[in-house]
């Protein structure tokens, strides 16, 4: 695959939730493509079509209109997901919630908790380690999630309001996390937020507007 070569496509892409009277139209024909190196944050408000978007390029939702392109080199872990909400599995600690995507790829279990351990100690979460999802608060949840995705070091990152429930100081050290290991990777990565802040960190921008994903703006 060429350097050139698009990870993911997206041409007149849309997403309708429901039909007739009751659809909701979640993404207006957006049109995107990623690269490797790439560094994108999708800004706007709740509301605006920003996780949709997200879910389209992840294939967690699939077009009503519209094609959403991988490259054929593109595989399952190659794309890593940091999502708002609890994504932590209750049974296992933190630690094994980390290595869990590493171990599904058939990565020897030592090597997968080590990797695991070392991607922890990125975000802060060290002391996490030997604790259950249940005893930890969601601020701390969203840094071990970011972790788990640093430990896969996929080739496209996707993250929906990353820092959105972090303190100004964790929300940085999360954002330096997923920078440093796109970086390391020479991954992909895509950020939506609706802070400013968060978006000055990126290259580039693009706004979504009421589902619509507005035309790109560079950010100097």
């Amino acid at each position: 695959m060429s350097s050139d070569e698009a990870l993911v496509s997206c041409t007149d892409a849309a997403l309708t939730f429901g039909r007739g009277t009751q659809a909701v139209v979640a993404v207006h024909g957006a049109g995107l493509d990623i690269r490797a190196g790439d560094r994108l944050a999708v800004i706007g408000p709740s509301g605006s079509g920003k996780s949709s978007l997200l879910h389209l390029i992840a294939g967690l939702e699939q077009p009503t209109h519209g094609t959403v392109t991988r490259a054929a080199s593109l595989g399952p872990y190659d794309i890593g997901l940091v999502f708002q909400g609890d994504s932590l599995i209750p049974a296992l600690n933190v630690a094994e919630n980390t290595a869990l995507p590493l171990v599904l790829a058939g990565h020897p279990e030592d090597a997968a908790q080590q990797t695991a351990l070392a991607a922890l100690a990125l975000v802060d979460a060290s002391d996490l380690a030997d604790r259950l999802p249940e005893e930890i608060s969601g601020g701390q949840a969203q840094r071990v999630a970011a972790a788990r995705v640093l430990a896969q070091a996929p080739r496209l990152i996707l993250a929906d309001e990353p820092t959105g429930r972090l303190d100004h100081a964790t929300g940085a050290r999360v954002l330096d996390a997923l920078l440093t290991a796109a970086g390391h990777a020479g991954a992909a990565l895509i950020i939506t937020t609706h802070d400013p802040a968060v978006a000055a960190r990126l290259t580039a921008r693009r706004t979504m507007r009421d589902g619509r994903l507005l035309a790109p703006e560079e950010v100097s």
